[in-house]
């Protein structure tokens, strides 16, 4: 079982020795730092697919980093929810990174941008791997800090000033997540996950306890994008480069927002009917605060970045319910957000790539000059809308039967609302973008280059195809061990503590 415990240590290690290598050469050397860095992400998105495997052999898998046992070493922790997130992770990042190839040429430091890309990917892997919460703290930094230079990568007034916004909100955030864990550390003396859960099952809740979870939910919340600590988002979505705004919406808060609320709550503190009914109403609040402004929105992508955070609000309203199905419902909604919007976001990339413009009311008739764009967006458009057989209906249903399921008619009214909203808001980027008469100053332009709509169709092809995964046989390989994982909740901690000896 050697290597495969090995292989846990090369989704960080890779794409940081990665960084450091086009670092060194991105400048002279252009194309290679382009072809190094796609190749990167295409072994890391292979190997997560290994880890599947490896989760349904051995449930879980423990590497103690310098061969230091826990709680006095640092432990990489494989079991069926990480490895569904860096599935979710390394997937999309190889899309994104493809469709840069051409999008990315129209800046002057592209070798850059790949140097900070991999550092944002070995963040977001390391935290989904890490079982020790100052090491989740340091993996969240370098995603965050790499994610603040993305946002602010075209110099422009928007972009400095959106990545100022951000930095200052995300500083803000990481402030209460050390703060968190300096209480905990205070209290329990131990950093371990599966250590600091034991301890803390063995001991009445303190005060102390309760005010590191609050910490955690305002912290990761903020990352999150949940309402209302949402104010960053829209700032910083629509300002970034396309690649970069898919990755922020699609990954980033997943990564450092949603999957360390998942963990924390569920697998080290434990929840309580308290904190689900929280999780609920933030879910349903964000929900529809998210889908009302975005009705209003005119640039495409800033309609987009509010949508984020109502999306964000199925997935918390699906953990909220704390049933097996809510949570089956939350967690392929969240991947299957991770799919959608990364391609909406790329489809308003390739627009601006060709016509120079995100305003809606600027556009018209783009459907037939841009067929792969039009159609790639269509099919997320109704994706996200939660129309059948797209994807994002089946997770979408799903979290409607649990609220049903668990006698919480309320909740399910509001998802269907905002899905008949959604819908409503994707008809009116259709109707203004794609169709009606074809304005008179685009009548040259043509299709974006191959390698962007490669990255389009293969996103589009998940959102037709992904309600197979839902299916007997492929749930139970894909998304049935994430799931455990949340239902079992603090019994993570024996699992881990058995895997460790």
């Amino acid at each position: 079982m050697r290597w495969e415990l090995n292989l846990l240590c090369v989704f960080i290690v890779l794409p940081l020795a990665g960084a450091f290598l086009n670092s060194l050469v991105a400048r002279r050397f252009r194309k290679f730092s382009t072809l190094w860095s796609n190749l990167i992400i295409f072994i890391l998105f292979l190997l997560s697919l290994v880890t599947l495997k490896f989760v349904n052999q051995y449930s879980v898998l423990v590497y103690k980093v310098g061969g230091w046992s826990p709680p006095f070493g640092i432990t990489l922790v494989l079991d069926g929810l990480s490895a569904f997130m860096l599935l979710a992770i390394n997937l999309i990042s190889f899309t994104i990174t493809l469709f840069s190839i051409n999008y990315m040429e129209k800046f002057t430091a592209k070798g850059k941008f790949y140097t900070l890309f991999l550092l944002m990917v070995a963040g977001m892997n390391g935290v989904v791997l890490t079982g020790d919460i100052f090491n989740l703290f340091v993996f969240l930094e370098i995603a965050s800090i790499a994610s603040y230079a993305l946002v602010a990568f075209g110099t422009e007034k928007d972009e400095l000033e959106a990545a100022f916004k951000y930095i200052v909100m995300s500083t803000v955030a990481s402030m209460f997540v050390l703060l968190g864990i300096g209480l905990l550390y205070s209290y329990a003396s131990t950093l371990n996950m599966a250590d600091l859960s034991s301890y803390l099952a063995q001991t009445e809740p303190a005060l102390v306890v309760k005010f590191a979870a609050v910490l955690f939910l305002f912290g990761f919340g903020l990352k999150a994008a949940i309402v209302p600590f949402h104010a960053w988002l829209p700032d910083a979505h629509p300002s970034a480069p396309a690649p970069i705004s898919a990755a922020l919406s699609g990954l980033v808060i997943k990564a450092l927002g949603v999957y360390v609320i998942v963990r924390m709550f569920f697998n080290v503190f434990g929840v309580t009917s308290e904190i689900l009914g929280v999780f609920s109403v933030l879910g349903i609040v964000s929900m529809m605060v998210g889908v009302l402004l975005a009705l209003g929105q005119w640039d495409f992508k800033r309609l987009l970045a509010y949508h984020s955070i109502s999306q964000v609000g199925y997935i918390m309203l699906g953990l909220g319910l704390g049933t097996p199905l809510g949570i089956l419902g939350g967690l392929f909604h969240l991947f299957n957000h991770s799919v959608f919007k990364p391609l909406l976001f790329l489809n308003s990339g390739s627009i601006e790539y060709i016509t120079g413009t995100r305003k809606l009311n600027e556009m018209g008739g783009l459907r037939e000059k841009l067929p792969v764009t039009a159609n790639t967006s269509f099919i997320a458009s109704m994706s996200i809308a939660g129309i059948p057989p797209f994807n994002g209906f089946w997770s979408k249903l799903i979290i409607i039967i649990a609220c049903v399921e668990a006698g919480r008619i309320g909740y399910g009214f509001w998802a269907v609302l905002g899905s008949i909203l959604t819908l409503a808001s994707f008809m009116k980027v259709q109707k203004y973008a794609f169709f009606g008469k074809l304005n008179e100053k685009y009548t040259q332009i043509k299709e974006a280059p191959f390698l962007m709509q490669v990255s389009m169709l293969f996103l589009a092809l998940i959102c037709v195809f992904g309600g197979i995964l839902i299916l007997p046989g492929v749930r139970e390989y894909f998304i049935t061990p994430a799931v455990d994982v949340v239902v079992r909740g603090i019994a993570y901690k024996d699992v881990v503590i058995g895997a460790i000896k």
